[in-house]
């Protein structure tokens, strides 16, 4: 492993190492969950099963886009009343 004088660097390099390190971390997690699934998908394999019918994977059903319920005088702008209210509902006349 490389050893290095933190109190050398300059801050450019500094800030290039944490995102370089930050990455490489990223990537070994990946590489890692990677790895992990092969070998349960090889030992679902060994079983005589797929992994999606051990697991059950089941798909989340979306929601339907809601009806607007408020309107601007503009009328290209409206609000469902899901979420946050948008700030051209905030600051519109009220009725």
């Amino acid at each position: 492993m490389a050893d290095y004088d933190l109190e050398a660097l300059s801050l450019g390099e500094l800030k290039k190492m944490r995102k370089d390190v930050a990455k490489a971390i990223s990537t070994y997690e990946d590489r890692q969950k990677a790895e992990a699934r092969s070998k349960v998908e090889a030992l679902a394999q060994d079983l005589g099963y797929s992994l999606a019918e051990l697991v059950g994977t089941e798909t989340k059903t979306a929601r339907a886009p809601a009806q607007p319920k408020y309107r601007h005088p503009n009328l290209s702008l409206a609000w469902c009343s899901r979420g946050r209210q948008g700030s051209s509902m905030a600051n519109a006349p009220s009725r």
